[in-house]
């Protein structure tokens, strides 16, 4: 297994003047920007050719329509 990894950029500036911030894994800061995130990993993902029908249906939810206009 191979030690934690850790960003080369800020992804607010892009600069890579980062070192950690705070005592919880993940949190890092951009001496550059001044500005603290923190990273977390979520998993991997399954690869595939097309939209699962779970992540289609999201998708169609997150598009908004106006009031009054069909979709």
């Amino acid at each position: 297994m191979s030690e934690r990894a850790v960003p080369f950029q800020c992804p607010y500036c892009g600069d890579e003047d980062l070192r950690p911030h705070g005592v919880t894994h993940g949190e890092w800061e951009c001496r550059a920007c001044m500005r603290a995130f923190s990273l977390k990993y979520l998993g991997l993902l399954r690869p595939t050719s097309r939209l699962s029908s779970r992540d289609a249906s999201e998708a169609s939810e997150r598009v908004e329509t106006p009031e009054g206009e069909a979709p």
